[in-house]
């Protein structure tokens, strides 16, 4: 829990005070929620295109009035100033959150495209010191799945986890990581996502079977990332914010949570095509193909009828069906994995252990990790209390970076710490 105010040090209890305003600010502000599409028309789409009934959806979205939120969030930049790394901090968060509120207040237009994409990245943005960009890699992973046979339809046959007997296990293995009812483990119907995670709830979609990857992922991914930062950002006695993700950490967060995958041994060549052939699609979409042409892209590249739905829906989210519009957040999944890959390589070579820790002190960008060090330092930024199973075993991390680092001088040169691509 957040320490009182009086036991804020007395030169830091303006950025408290501003980080508290903060959250009270973006508490409007819901992303997801405001782009996402009911459950109820997915299913009855889902059922057409399975049949050859190919239409575009028409989805109907009630743009928030977020006018206070964004005047307030102007303020605080205003107030919290570059002197110090804390109001640095709050001063690119909130920016963040102010564009993300541009986005939301466009819900339905092709006017969430600049700002998500200034939010989350485009496609041919370069990768941290390197010639090649998110595309190329998207291009790079699809093509080296296929000459491996990857074939996405083999692990959708072998999902034979009902999503209430998934929900026991990890409960079980959670209250074993965490302690008792720390975390719970719901199954909600109207999810649109496989899965979803917060401090302390991680819920997973109802009438959908998992596999034994997917159980792993979940964990690797949503549990030991997305809800392990969460609660440690809730003991911080500083800045409450960084138990809450926002706008401009989310390619850091999401590239942690598949970063965790990939060393824990939670993840598939399938994954990562699926991760990549989605940034294809936003470079489709960006450049006119509309939901039927992206739905085909997709089922032409082994996924079934369902997931390619649910992965086309994914790019139009809060944008017109037509083309030439998108909602790029899952850029974030490849270019944040290549960066945060490249964070920990640096850090390793660097002997910066403490930087990795860091890390998981609460939801950061690896920029945050770096800038706010003299407050890790002085303990008005705690270490985290809970690290991943995996950050636990520095011997075997250092192994598994060590033949990557080799490769990456091959194939992407000598990278600089300053050149990593750092957020907002």
């Amino acid at each position: 829990m957040n320490l009182p105010p009086a036991e804020v040090p007395p030169g830091l209890a303006r950025y408290a005070a501003l980080d508290q305003r903060l959250l009270a600010a973006v508490r409007p502000i819901r992303i997801l929620p405001t782009v996402a599409w009911p459950a109820s028309l997915e299913d009855r789409m889902i059922g057409d295109y399975a049949v050859g009934r190919l239409a575009l959806p028409e989805v109907r979205y009630v743009p928030p009035d977020l006018s206070a939120a964004r005047a307030e969030l102007v303020a605080i930049e205003r107030e919290a100033g570059h002197e110090d790394p804390l109001g640095d901090y709050l001063c690119r968060t909130a920016e963040s959150w102010r564009i993300a509120a541009e986005m939301l207040e466009a819900a339905g237009t092709a006017g969430v495209t600049a700002p998500s994409i200034v939010l989350y990245g485009h496609p041919g943005d370069l990768i941290p010191g390197s010639s090649k960009s998110n595309l190329d890699a998207a291009r790079y992973f699809v093509d080296l799945a296929d000459e491996l046979g990857a074939d996405l339809l083999a692990d959708e046959v072998a999902g034979t986890i009902a999503a209430e007997q998934l929900r026991g296990d990890l409960a079980q293995t959670l209250d074993g990581f965490f302690g008792a009812g720390v975390i719970a483990v719901e199954v909600d119907p109207e999810l649109t996502a496989k899965a979803a995670a917060g401090a302390t709830r991680i819920r997973l979609r109802g009438g959908t079977t998992f596999t034994d990857y997917d159980r792993h992922q979940l964990l690797a991914h949503e549990a030991y990332v997305h809800s392990l930062t969460a609660l440690n950002g809730r003991a911080q006695p500083l800045l409450a914010s960084l138990a809450r993700t926002s706008p401009r950490v989310t390619a850091t967060q999401e590239g942690l949570a598949v970063f965790a995958e990939l060393m824990s041994g939670a993840i598939d060549i399938s994954r990562l095509k699926r991760i990549s052939l989605r940034i294809l699609a936003i470079d489709m979409a960006l450049h006119g193909a509309d939901f039927v042409e992206v739905y085909r892209f997709f089922l032409e590249r082994g996924q079934s009828v369902a997931d390619s739905f649910h992965s086309a829906q994914r790019v139009f989210r809060g944008v017109p069906p037509t083309g030439g519009a998108v909602f790029a957040k899952d850029n974030v999944y490849l270019s944040g994995l290549l960066a945060v890959h490249t964070f920990f390589r640096w850090a390793l070579k660097q002997r910066r252990m403490d930087l990795l820790r860091h890390l998981f002190a609460g939801k950061l960008a690896l920029h945050d990790v770096i800038a706010l060090e003299p407050h890790f330092t002085s303990g008005a930024i705690v270490a985290p209390r809970w690290l991943p199973p995996w950050m636990q075993h520095v011997h075997g991390l250092a192994g598994k970076l060590a033949f990557s680092l080799f490769v990456n001088r091959i194939h992407m040169g000598r990278v600089q710490a300053e050149e990593l691509s750092l957020g907002l």
